[in-house]
C-alpha cells in the first residue's frame, strides 16, 4: 500500500513503538539505502510485518480487523474462491446490504479486489489484518471442505447402494481380473476414493485403515497418533475399493490370498503426497492401510521438533563431527523418520555427499542420494551399505539396523571416516548399547563410534484455547513417582521457562478444551526425547558391560531429562498435558 515514508516516520518518532535510537540508525540507513524505513525496521527486527501494517492502516485510515478467533458464515467465505484467497491473502468476512467487506495483507492488490468485485457484483471495502487472521480464515476453508467431501462421499455410497441392491452379493468380488478391472473404474468407486484421500489429507491424517467387517467397510483415519472412525461404507463396496486402489498401486488386481505393497501419489492444494500400500487378507476380505507421506519436508528443525536446551546442543555438537554415529531409537510411528531427516536436512549442503538406504524411501530430498532396498532380490541393507561406502559418502543413513551384518557395516563405516545416521528398535536411549552388544558388537567398537544415543515418542499438541489449572500437593507428590521433579523444575529455571525459585503449586499446566475448530482440544503433534551423550564416564560403563538401567540412572543423575520427564517439560510450557505424556509414555 501507498503510503508517504514523512508520515510513517512521524508517527514513528511519536508512537514509542521503537527506541529513539533504534529508529535514528534506521532512518539513517533507510536515507543511505532508499529503502522506506519501514522494512528497514522491519529487516532489523524491531517490529514485525503485521505491527507495521496496523501502523500503516491507522496512518491512512484504513480500519485494521482481527479474525483469529472469529467464525466466518461459509456462505460468506466461499464468495472468494480458496485457491484466490491463498494465492491474493484475500478473505472475505462480511456482507452488508451491495457491500462486501474483505480482509488483505495489501489493500494496493487491485488486481484480487477488481476480480472480487465481478464476481460477486457488490462494492468490495478492503480492510487490512495481519497473516494469522489470514491462516485462520483458510484453515475455515478446509472446515467446510470436509462438509463438501462427506455430503460428496454419501451421494456416491447412496448411488453404489442402488447398483449393490440389483448385483448378487456372491458376485460382487469377482474373480476375473477383466470384471475387477471394471469395477475400479465404475465412476462412484473411482470418487469415492479420491474423496477418502482428499478427506484424510485435509484432516491431517497420518494413514487411512479400510477395514471389511461381517456387514459393512469401516474407514478409519489416523490423526495425531489417534484412531478415529471416519466412515462406514457398504459391505458390497469392499471388493470395488481394494480393486480401484490396487489398480493406483499397479498391484496384481486378482491376488486376493496373499499380502501385497505398494505406493502411488497424489497431489492437492500444490502438494504431493506419497501414499504407501500395504492390502492383507482377513476373515472378511482385504483389509487396506495407506501411510500419507508428504514428500516436501524441509524447513523442519531440530528446535522446530522438539530439542531444547543440553539435548538441543548435544544434538548439534554430534551433527558437527565428522565421523561416529547417531542413533535414534523409539517404537514404529515415534517420529524417528522424521528426526534423520530433519538432521540431514541440516547437514545437506553443497560440500557434503549424503547417501542412504531405506525401506521405503519415505520422503524425498534434492542433492540426497536415496536408496531403496529389495529384499525379495538379495538387496538388503547390508548389501546397499556395503556398496554406499564405495560412493564416496561423507554422511550415510541406514534407516534400520536390524542385524549383525548391518551393524557390523555401519560401524566400520563411522570407522573410516562418515557420520552414519541409524535407527533401532528399543524403548530407551541406554538400551541401545546392549542391543548392540546382543547384535554381537564388541563394546570397544560401540564406545569409538557411537556419540549419542536418542529415544522419543510423539505427543498431542495442544490447541491455543486451552484451560488453565495448578497441581495440589497430592497430584504434585503421585507426579513425582514417575519422575524426578526437581531435575525438571531446574531445568525449567535454566531455560527460563519460569521465574527462579518458583514452586510447583504456581506453575499452570492446561487441559484441552474442544472447540469448533478444534475437536479433541488437540491439533498437531510434537516429539519429547531423552537424549544420552556417550562421554567418558559411559565409554567406561560400556566397557564393564554395564547394563542398560546402570547407564540411564549415570545420564539422569548427571542431568538427562528421561522421555517422560521432556513430556512435563513441555507440559509445563503449555504446549501438551500431563495425562497425554502419561499416555504416549506408558504405551
Amino acid at each position: 500500500m501507498y503510503i508517504e515514508d514523512a508520515q510513517l516516520k512521524e508517527f514513528l518518532k511519536d508512537s514509542g513503538l521503537v527506541s529513539r535510537a533504534d529508529f535514528d540508525e534506521a532512518s539513517e540507513e533507510a536515507e543511505k539505502k532508499k529503502l522506506p524505513i519501514g522494512k528497514v525496521l522491519v529487516k532489523k527486527g524491531k517490529i514485525t510485518e503485521d505491527e507495521l501494517r496496523k501502523i500503516q492502516a491507522y496512518v491512512l485510515g484504513i480500519p485494521f480487523v482481527d479474525l483469529k478467533t472469529q467464525k466466518i458464515d461459509p456462505n460468506i467465505l466461499s464468495m472468494i474462491p480458496e485457491p484466490v484467497a491463498r494465492t491474493h491473502n484475500i478473505v472475505a468476512f462480511k456482507k452488508g446490504v451491495g457491500t462486501l467487506e474483505v480482509a488483505m495483507l495489501d489493500t494496493d492488490d487491485l488486481a484480487a479486489i477488481d476480480f472480487v468485485r465481478k464476481k460477486v457484483h457488490l462494492k468490495i471495502l478492503p480492510r487490512l489484518t495481519d497473516m494469522d487472521s489470514i491462516k485462520a480464515m483458510l484453515l475455515q476453508y478446509q472446515k467446510s471442505l470436509k462438509a463438501e467431501f462427506g455430503d460428496l462421499i454419501q451421494k456416491d455410497t447412496d448411488a453404489l447402494m442402488d447398483i449393490a441392491a440389483d448385483k448378487p452379493v456372491e458376485n460382487a468380488d469377482a474373480s476375473d481380473e477383466k470384471d475387477l478391472k471394471k469395477m475400479a473404474e465404475d465412476l462412484p468407486i473411482v470418487r469415492i476414493v479420491d474423496t477418502l484421500l482428499k478427506h484424510s489429507i485435509i484432516q491431517g491424517a497420518s494413514d487411512i485403515h479400510i477395514e471389511p467387517q461381517e456387514s459393512q467397510v469401516l474407514v478409519r483415519y489416523r490423526i495425531d497418533g489417534i484412531l478415529h472412525d471416519a466412515m462406514v461404507l457398504p459391505k458390497n463396496t469392499a471388493g470395488s475399493i481394494v480393486a480401484r486402489i490396487k489398480v493406483l498401486s499397479n498391484l496384481k488386481l486378482d491376488e486376493r490370498r496373499l499380502p501385497q505393497d505398494g505406493r502411488f501419489k497424489v497431489e492437492m492444494n500444490n502438494e504431493k503426497v506419497s501414499l504407501r500400500i500395504s492390502i492383507l487378507p482377513t476373515a472378511f476380505g482385504e483389509k487396506v492401510v495407506m501411510r500419507l507421506l508428504k514428500e516436501n519436508i524441509s524447513g523442519f528443525t531440530l528446535e522446530g521438533l522438539g530439542f531444547h536446551g543440553d539435548a538441543l546442543e548435544d544434538v548439534h555438537k554430534a551433527l558437527k563431527q565428522k565421523t561416529g554415529m547417531i542413533l535414534t531409537t523409539g517404537p514404529t510411528g515415534s517420529g524417528k523418520t522424521t528426526t534423520l531427516y530433519t538432521m540431514i536436512d541440516i547437514l545437506n549442503e553443497p560440500g557434503v555427499n549424503i547417501s542412504t538406504v531405506e525401506d521405503p524411501v519415505e520422503y524425498q530430498m534434492a542433492r540426497v542420494n536415496q536408496t531403496q532396498v529389495k529384499p525379495e532380490i538379495g538387496f538388503t541393507f547390508s548389501t546397499g551399505l556395503r556398496a554406499l561406502v564405495r560412493q564416496d559418502p561423507d554422511v550415510v543413513m541406514v534407516g534400520e539396523i536390524r542385524d549383525n551384518e548391518t551393524a557390523s557395516l555401519a560401524i566400520n563405516a563411522s570407522l573410516t571416516g562418515h557420520l552414519v545416521l541409524s535407527t533401532l528398535h528399543t524403548n530407551s536411549a541406554a538400551g541401545a548399547i546392549p542391543r548392540l552388544v546382543d547384535m554381537k558388537i564388541e563394546p570397544f567398537l560401540i564406545v569409538s563410534t557411537i556419540n549419542v544415543v536418542l529415544a522419543q515418542r510423539l505427543v498431542r499438541k495442544l490447541c491455543d484455547a486451552k484451560e488453565k489449572y495448578y497441581l495440589n500437593k497430592a497430584a504434585i507428590a503421585t507426579l513425582g513417582k514417575t519422575a524426578d521433579l526437581d531435575k525438571i523444575l531446574q531445568a525449567l529455571h535454566t531455560e527460563k521457562i519460569v521465574p527462579p525459585n518458583t514452586s510447583w503449586e504456581k506453575i499452570p499446566f492446561y487441559k484441552p478444551k474442544p472447540s469448533a475448530n478444534c475437536k479433541d482440544g488437540y491439533s498437531g503433534r510434537m516429539g519429547i526425547y531423552e537424549v544420552l551423550r556417550v562421554d567418558a564416564a559411559v565409554k567406561e560403563m560400556v566397557i564393564q558391560n554395564k547394563t542398560a538401567d546402570e547407564i540411564d540412572a549415570y545420564a539422569k543423575k548427571n542431568g538427562m531429562l528421561s522421555v517422560i520427564e521432556d513430556g512435563i517439560f513441555k507440559a509445563a510450557q503449555g504446549q501438551t498435558t500431563i495425562e497425554e505424556v502419561l499416555r504416549v509414555v506408558s504405551e
